[in-house]
């Protein structure tokens, strides 16, 4: 197994085709091709699933896949140690959040400082984020666990109270709270599976003898809120990201006391990564 055999398998996969790949690294397709067939034909593994229109990771190359981006990470790295004095932070971060409320003003710091570094922002749930994060397809997750896994740095950003909010048209004209009983005879409009929200909610009101249960499930927070604007259903969200919004009021929940915290997370293994360790240094410093 040659080094010049991972970095074409690695290009591959991460570019999605033979041709890219050979187009990233300045060298022939042949010549790709070439390098992958040697680095199968010598493990007697078949990594990629070949067709006319495309080329697909087996279930091997998926788990080779994730192994190179480590290996060439920590290829970085020693790269980043051995200039460390004159190399400015430079690449990409990419960030995943359950909602860009919590690092709107981290990004913004952090973008002053480091213009060198192209930021990329998607939203997906807390199970989602941690999965990104463990498969090396994001730097920095916004998670809504208080206790993502041994295998995870935390910075805590603090918590707020879980609150309802529905149409103006859905409620009676001046209703600003409702019970746990209410709402298991309301419609309510759920996020997807994984929403530790979603989580917290149906585990306060158990507690209290009540099963809630989604009348409408939408997947994603924009989602919800513009179902819930159309009159359907009740939404819930942490008052910290709760949007104002005139078709929209908010409502308190009179008896559950349930609170969201919010934590920048990365693997732990990872904390050396420049773009990390800058994000991170930048986000303590705005707390500080």
């Amino acid at each position: 197994m040659r080094h010049s055999q991972l970095k074409a398998f690695h290009h591959v996969a991460m570019l999605g085709g033979f041709s890219r790949a050979a187009e990233a690294l300045h060298l022939t397709q042949p010549a790709i091709s070439e390098q992958v067939r040697k680095l199968e034909q010598e493990h007697d593994v078949l990594l990629f699933s070949r067709d006319r229109k495309r080329v697909t990771l087996t279930e091997p190359g998926e788990q080779l896949f994730l192994r190179t981006k480590q290996y060439f990470e920590i290829e970085q790295h020693i790269h980043d140690y051995l200039t460390e004095n004159s190399a400015a932070v430079h690449g990409t971060l990419r960030i995943v959040a359950d909602s860009a409320h919590h690092v709107t003003d981290i990004l913004r710091a952090y973008r002053l400082r480091y213009p060198n570094v192209t930021l990329s922002l998607r939203v997906g749930n807390t199970e989602e984020i941690l999965e990104e994060l463990r498969s090396y397809n994001a730097e920095i997750g916004v998670a809504g666990s208080p206790s993502p896994g041994k295998d995870m740095d935390i910075l805590d950003l603090g918590a707020t109270e879980i609150i309802g909010y529905a149409s103006k048209d859905l409620l009676p004209v001046g209703k600003t709270s409702v019970t746990v009983k209410e709402l298991s005879k309301l419609p309510l409009i759920f996020r997807e599976q994984g929403s530790k929200t979603r989580e917290k909610l149906v585990q306060a009101a158990a507690k209290k003898k009540f099963a809630l249960y989604p009348a409408i499930e939408a997947e994603g927070r924009e989602a919800v809120r513009e179902v819930v604007a159309s009159g359907a259903g009740i939404g819930f969200v942490s008052k910290a990201e709760f949007v104002n919004d005139e078709r929209l009021v908010p409502l308190k929940i009179k008896d559950l006391d349930i609170s969201m915290s919010e934590s920048l997370v990365h693997l732990s293994q990872r904390r050396d990564v420049k773009v990390i360790r800058s994000f991170m240094d930048c986000a303590r410093g705005l707390q500080a």
